[in-house]
């Protein structure tokens, strides 16, 4: 087939999750034809809860998709620390008024099924996306014209580039970035979902808790419009399975939050069933780019779940990416270039902060007792300020 430049075939999607959906409708916008290759036999979500910030708002306004997000979603008034052993009050930060004018966007906690079905139906509203489901993407050529992907099946695709949205065990990664397989932290997370009227009404709370322990914390939060109850129990494990949807053991969890406060502990009785996956990530790089071929989201930079910004980086990613390639439509190896400039210092800091924030939620000793009287004593005003540098810019 006669090519100018690839300019007559798509940009390659590989993976239908939330970063790979996002992409496609961010592209699309630009004028871009795009194929989603997903590998499973669906365009689905699997998890819980995520918490959205106000650096996502932003980017899902640019993409026109902002109101559809937040029509699922739940506004907590507050988030607050409580110590899980003793019940203190550690810190609150108010999600009010000050918080908006601050930060110029709300603050938001969704389903991560919610979320990924907003950007689903985009995406099928679309003339310029296909979505194809069972098209594992197993390796790909690179000619410096098109690119050439073969999946699982042996079949050959050509697109005009490649954008490797597989996730944390990326194999597109694998071949642009060769550095083996994720870190694991040592950390297991379980979770899992309530219907509302399931929840002790004097536990059920507006606001998104969490609980730090020594070595643990428990997060809940409403879910749906408030339809829905959030369980998130995190606690250090050397255990290690891929995936994220393996049954949890309930007497692994109940050991490690042995003798904590009986809020936490009522809270976990509730569940018959938990899902759990090992926290993992990767340390961050500069260059995730090469030629037509470029990473996005978890297969870029995957970080700990710490700061909540798993999706809110993988969004700001997808808006960036389908700037730069509109900038630069002739010249995608540039294109790729810019936006992974744009992006590798951004996503580096998260990925950091995030480890330190888990040592934060999980401090014990005089460790717990130094993040105490360093959270405690701030003001509103300063406990905005230290999450300046994350929403208050994209």
């Amino acid at each position: 087939m006669a090519r100018t430049n690839g300019r007559d075939l798509p940009f390659l999607v590989a993976g239908g999750g939330i970063g790979g959906l996002a992409a496609a409708h961010a592209l699309a916008l630009k004028g871009f034809s795009v194929r989603v290759l997903e590998q499973a036999d669906g365009f689905r979500e699997i998890g819980a809860g995520i918490q959205l910030g106000p650096n996502i708002f932003k980017a899902l306004e640019k993409i026109g998709l902002k109101d559809a997000i937040l029509a699922d979603a739940w506004k907590p008034p507050h988030q607050e620390m409580r110590d899980a052993l003793t019940g203190k009050l550690i810190t609150d930060l108010p999600i009010t008024e000050e918080f908006y004018r601050r930060f110029e966007q709300p603050y938001a906690v969704t389903h991560r099924h919610d979320i990924h079905a907003t950007f689903l139906k985009a995406c099928q509203g679309s003339n310029l996306i296909t979505l194809e489901t069972e098209r594992e993407v197993v390796d790909f050529e690179d000619d410096g014209k098109a690119v050439s992907v073969k999946l699982q099946t042996g079949e050959r695709i050509e697109g005009r580039a490649l954008i490797g949205c597989d996730g944390l065990w990326s194999k597109v990664r694998g071949k642009v970035v060769g550095d083996g397989k994720p870190r694991v932290s040592g950390h297991i997370a379980y979770r899992a979902v309530l219907n509302k009227e399931d929840v002790p009404a004097d536990l059920w709370q507006p606001g998104i808790i969490l609980w730090a322990g020594p070595r643990t914390h428990f997060v809940h939060y409403p879910l749906r419009r408030g339809e829905l109850y959030n369980l998130v129990a995190v606690f250090h494990s050397d255990k290690y399975v891929e995936g994220w949807n393996t049954e949890g053991d309930k007497e692994l969890l109940f050991e490690h939050f042995k003798g904590q406060r009986p809020e936490v502990l009522r809270m976990l009785e509730r569940i018959e069933t938990w899902r759990f996956w090992v926290l993992c990530d990767r340390e961050p790089i500069k260059e995730w780019s090469k030629g037509r071929v470029t990473l996005l989201g978890d297969a870029a930079h995957p970080m700990l779940q710490y700061l909540a910004q798993g999706a809110c980086q993988a969004t700001e990613d997808a808006v960036w990416l389908a700037e730069k390639a509109a900038e630069q439509p002739d010249n995608l190896e540039a294109a790729f270039q810019a936006y992974q400039q744009q992006r590798y210092l951004r996503t580096a800091r998260v990925q950091i902060m995030a480890r330190v924030y888990g040592e934060f939620y999980h401090a014990r000793g005089p460790a717990a007792e130094l993040r105490d009287a360093m959270l405690s004593s701030r003001t509103t005003s300063q406990s905005y300020d230290s999450i300046e540098w994350l929403y208050g810019t994209t």
